[in-house]
């Protein structure tokens, strides 16, 4: 994956911040995503919002639900819903260990990150995640705070 980072064609659209704070992620995935045309050209100008959305398995499909895409106002009768359902596309094999996942350890489905890949497809990562509770919380800002604490120790000394 990280040669593809390099590419020109390479960008981030919306980034998921807050999830690597309030989950666990144990491990992570790169689906597709079917959008409709005014839908990408809407990404392009970097008009999206992944925050308060999440990935759910639903009749043997993989959705994302509450994904915000703005919608173009030029597009007229062909513009899309701003917050629908997005069907996400990934292998029965995979579909199959998230549905595990979810079901039997009480896992979330978080949504980190949607981009552009290299040959410029429109492309979402999904963290299997775990919640955290407000002790893990303190305890990764107290991690945080000592490693920049510590850091600029070094840098003065």
């Amino acid at each position: 994956m990280a040669k593809t980072d390099d590419s020109k064609n390479y960008k981030v659209i919306a980034e998921n911040r807050r999830a690597r704070f309030d989950y666990f992620i144990e491990s992570d995935l790169e689906v597709g995503i079917v959008l409709t045309g005014s839908e990408v050209k809407s990404l392009r100008t970097g008009q999206s919002n992944i925050a308060e959305s999440y990935a759910s398995v639903e009749g043997g499909e993989l959705w994302l639900i509450n994904g915000y895409i703005a919608a173009l106002p030029h597009a007229g009768v062909f513009g899309h819903e701003e917050r629908r359902r997005r069907k996400l596309l990934v292998s029965r094999k995979e579909l199959a260990r998230l549905w595990q996942a979810i079901g039997r350890e009480g896992m979330t489905l978080v949504p980190l990150v949607m981009y552009f890949n290299h040959k410029g497809r429109v492309k979402l990562k999904i963290g299997v995640a775990k919640g955290k509770k407000v002790a893990d919380k303190r305890e990764t800002s107290a991690k945080r705070d000592w490693n920049r604490q510590k850091q600029r120790l070094l840098k003065q000394g």
